[in-house]
Formats: C-alpha cells, sequence, structure tokens
C-alpha cells in the first residue's frame, strides 16, 4: 500500500485546471477523509464511491482512507471527480496497473451500483488534457461522441467500475476512440437547410434589407414597428442568412454549451449559430452570468450567433444597461473571492420594440400622450442607443400583400439567396483584417476606421451635417462609417460612396428624436 495519484480536471467558468487526486490507504481506524477545497457534492462522494466499489465486487478492507484534491487553492465541484477517486483507492490498495494510469486523465460520476453516469464539460476537459500532454482520456460511455470531437487524443468510454477495473489489470481491454475531423468539416458544409425562411415573409423588404447588412458586418439591430408588423419573424430567419460556421467556431460555441451541459450527447458538435430569445423577465445574472461559482449567461450562450430581445422596453432599466460592456468589449469578466473568470460575448444583438405603449403611433389610433410616450422610450438611455449600429421602422403590414401572398411569395427572395450575398461580403472582409482580430466590420478599432473607411470630399460634407444635425455622439459617429462600409462590401465596393453613406445614416432612427421623444 501506498500513495497513489490520478489526474482529473476541475472547471472554473469556461477554465480548465489538472487536477490530481491522490490517495492514500493505510492503518488506522476506519475512516474516510477527504481534503482539498472541496464543494458539498464533492464531500459526499465518499459515500457513493465506498459503495460502489463494494457493489462491483472489489473489496474496500476497513482501513484509514485520505483522499486529497490537489492543488488546494482551486475550488472542486460536481460529481465529476467520483470515478477517479475509486481508481486512486484502489491504485493505492495495490489492485490495479500504475502505469497505465499516467498520461491518462480520468472523470466520471458513480451511481451506487458501480455504473458510470455522464458528466458536463467533457470537451473542455479533453481539450485541456490534450494541451497539457495527456494522450489518454477515460470518460463515460455517454460521453465518448463529445469527447472525440477532439482530433488526436485517445477516448476510452466505460460502463462501469468494474469496466475500468478490468481494463487497468489487463483482464479486459477496452476499444480506444480516435476521431479526425475530417467528417465533421464536411458535414459542417452540409449542414445549412434551414426550416425558417425568408420567402415565408411578404413585404417588408426594408427591414429585410436592414438584416441582411446586420448580419454582412456583424451588426446590432432594432426594429421599431407595431405589433403584428413581423419583426420576431425577421429575427427568428436572421440565422438561416448567417454565413455556415467554421469548425474552430463550433468547438468553441459547444465548449460553452458542454459546460453547461447543454449538450446533444447523440450529435455534440454544435453546428447551427445559437439563437438565444430572452424573456423580459431576465434578471442582471441570467443575461451576464455569474453565481457563487461562475457560470455562463445567455450572453455567452449567443457567442457566435444571435440574442434576440423582443418587446424591448418591456425589460428592466438596469438590465438593458449591463449590456453595454459586452457590446462595446465583447467579452465578460466576472470576479469572484476564487478568481476571475472571462466569458466570450461576440454576439449579434437583435432587439424588437413598439414605438409606444399601445403601439399605434404615429396614427391617429394612438392613444398614448406625448408624455407617456417619453416615459416609454426613456428606458432607452443614449449610451445604450450609440451601441446599435442599425435601426430600422417596420410599418404595419397592408391588407393587400396578404391577399395576394401566393403570387408574392415567389417573387421574395429566400434565405439562401440573401446568404450568397453575406457570404461574398464576409469573404472580403476577412481579407481585409487576415492577420488581425479584427473579423468583421462591426468590430472595427478606430485606427482600422481611419484606414478602411476614408470618405471624398462630398461624402465628408454629408456625414458633418449629420452629425451636426442629428447631434451624433463619437460612437454613432463611428458606427455610421462601420455601417457604410458593410453596404460598399455587399456591392463589392472599394470605396465608400454617397449611396452607401446615405442609407447607413437613414438606419439612425432613433437619433433623429421624432418617435415622440
Amino acid at each position: 500500500m501506498g500513495v497513489s495519484s490520478v489526474q482529473s480536471a476541475a472547471i472554473f467558468g469556461l477554465k480548465v485546471e489538472i487536477v490530481n487526486v491522490e490517495a492514500d490507504v493505510g492503518n488506522g481506524l476506519p475512516a474516510f477523509h477527504m481534503v482539498g477545497y472541496l464543494s458539498s457534492e464533492v464531500k459526499e462522494a465518499g459515500e457513493r464511491v465506498r459503495t460502489a466499489i463494494r457493489n462491483s465486487g472489489l473489496e474496500l478492507p476497513a482501513k484509514k482512507v485520505v483522499i486529497n484534491l490537489a492543488p488546494a487553492t482551486i475550488k472542486k465541484r460536481g460529481a465529476a471527480f467520483d470515478l477517479p477517486i475509486a481508481v486512486s483507492i484502489l491504485a493505492s490498495l495495490g489492485k490495479i496497473d500504475t502505469k497505465k494510469l499516467q498520461s491518462m486523465l480520468i472523470t466520471g460520476e458513480l451511481s451506487l451500483n458501480g455504473m458510470v453516469r455522464q458528466v458536463s464539460g467533457i470537451l473542455p476537459m479533453v481539450l485541456a488534457a490534450k494541451e497539457a500532454g495527456i494522450r489518454c482520456c477515460m470518460i463515460p460511455e455517454v460521453n465518448v461522441r463529445e469527447g472525440a470531437l477532439v482530433d488526436g487524443i485517445d477516448i476510452i468510454g466505460v460502463k462501469s467500475l468494474r469496466e475500468v477495473y478490468d481494463y487497468l489489470t489487463g483482464e479486459k481491454e477496452i476499444k480506444k476512440v480516435l476521431k479526425t475531423v475530417k467528417n465533421i468539416e464536411f458535414k459542417q458544409k452540409c449542414n445549412i437547410a434551414e426550416e425558417l425562411d425568408y420567402r415565408d415573409i411578404c413585404g417588408q423588404k426594408a427591414v429585410k434589407r436592414a438584416a441582411e447588412i446586420a448580419v454582412a458586418g456583424g451588426h446590432n439591430l432594432l426594429m421599431v414597428g407595431p405589433p403584428g408588423s413581423g419583426k420576431s419573424m425577421i429575427a427568428k430567419r436572421i440565422p438561416t442568412i448567417f454565413p455556415p460556421m467554421t469548425l474552430e467556431e463550433s468547438i468553441e460555441i459547444t465548449k460553452i454549451y458542454s459546460i453547461l451541459g447543454k449538450v446533444n450527447e447523440e450529435e455534440p458538435l454544435i453546428q447551427k449559430r445559437p439563437f438565444r430569445s430572452v424573456h423580459h423577465t431576465v434578471t442582471k445574472t441570467s443575461l451576464v452570468g455569474g453565481g457563487v461559482i461562475p457560470s455562463p449567461g445567455e450572453i455567452s450562450l449567443a457567442h457566435g450567433g444571435v440574442l434576440f430581445l423582443d418587446e424591448l422596453l418591456e425589460f428592466q432599466k438596469t438590465v438593458l444597461e449591463v449590456l453595454r460592456q459586452p457590446l462595446e468589449e465583447r467579452k465578460i469578466w466576472i470576479t469572484r473571492a476564487q478568481g476571475a473568470c472571462l466569458f466570450p460575448a461576440n454576439f449579434m444583438l437583435v432587439a424588437a420594440m413598439n414605438p409606444c405603449p399601445c403601439g399605434a403611433f404615429p396614427e391617429q389610433s394612438c392613444t398614448c400622450t406625448p408624455g407617456q410616450i417619453q416615459h416609454y422610450l426613456s428606458k432607452l438611455s443614449q449610451p445604450f442607443l450609440d451601441r446599435i449600429d442599425i435601426c430600422v421602422e417596420a410599418p404595419r403590414v397592408e391588407y393587400e400583400a396578404l391577399k395576394l401572398e401566393e403570387a408574392i411569395q415567389q417573387e421574395e427572395e429566400s434565405s439562401a439567396d440573401i446568404r450568397k450575398r453575406v457570404c461574398r461580403a464576409r469573404t472580403i472582409q476577412n481579407q481585409r483584417y487576415e492577420g488581425r482580430e479584427t473579423r468583421f466590420n462591426a468590430m472595427m478599432s478606430v485606427s482600422e476606421l481611419q484606414k478602411f473607411c476614408t470618405l471624398e470630399k462630398e461624402e465628408e460634407k454629408l456625414m458633418k451635417q449629420a452629425f451636426e444635425r442629428l447631434g451624433l455622439t463619437a460612437r454613432s459617429y463611428h458606427k455610421i462609417l462601420k455601417v457604410a462600409r458593410t453596404i460598399a462590401d455587399l456591392e463589392e465596393q472599394e470605396q465608400i460612396q454617397m449611396i452607401h453613406l446615405t442609407e447607413a445614416i437613414g438606419y439612425r432612427t432613433l437619433d433623429k428624436n421624432d418617435m415622440g421623444r
């Protein structure tokens, strides 16, 4: 008997730390001690492990068992340490070959009958193991498809503690899974068929045009219009015109969902852009993320995709204000006593709102007073509005458009047609920002604006007039230039022209102070 060590992993936020699970079984009064900065669910592992070992047909002598999860400076939580604790105890008893434990990471929850249950966060654990030079990961069999997304590392899927024991003692072989990414890439490219299509929406060409520009440049979009004008329908179809994700983007997004246990184990790799539609009763913590042990919020779940806020002015003002920093920095820092967590937040904000409490403004049927409209719109602060690149009005749909729906629908552009133009514009941007951190126009820095968004004399004169007449801020001025750059990219023009700048200025509706403010 002696001290044995098994490698496992702990997750704090989105960061994974390799943990050494050490066990010492020696003489003394029968006891089971666990140390190493443990949460309550990890401390409960003692009862699960002892019972699982006994029910697996293995003997655990009545001795003093001490378990240490190192380093002690990292908080350990969850039930994923059950299996490595059991293996380390068996290794300390000399019942298994410790050579096989070298360069192996083990994780999994144990049930009382010795079966291995699935755990969350397998993908980031395997990625961290690969970066640490570990050559093999032993994980629950249910999680094998997720773990196999990582190229270049052996994955062993196990069903029970007895199966693990038989493998480590050499009595039974388990087939290792090693999956390349070639098939994943092929499937990812082909996975563009969508159930929703922009062809379903009749009319609203101006709004669909604004959505196309927003996606092409990664801009934030706000739609203003009466109820029933199609704002939500347009928003839900925005993911259908996004460019297909790269494998790196898919892995990055899947990591976030894996930690929260939101991965489909049959098809673990997320290949469709996230679309998170948030109810207006959401709290700041649910939106941004947080908690005693920080976990990602809706903003991070929308990373690489769309965060949709319907009925924008029904949200609490304090909730809307917490969006300002993520929209600007495209990341979220959450600090706790145990350390700071960095959550990604590179998402596209799409919002919809009514022009007034009753939704009928500026029609004569509107029953709202100017004071009511003023109070209603006051939830949108100027700093928040400055972070909205495109604001477009969605007028009420006319009866004729609905009456001739079938005939008109044949003339409407499909999502596939719009996606082709968006992909061409994104390709231009990829070439422009090659070797830079910037991926699309909305991410341009001030220095990049000066380089890629130069204006001729006439365009400069128009921009100055708009700045003074609309009372623009420096941030909204930059937003206009970025949108104009995207419009020019859609038309494959190298220089921003007057028509591009005019359209971009037209998308600053809420800066015109013409909506009862």
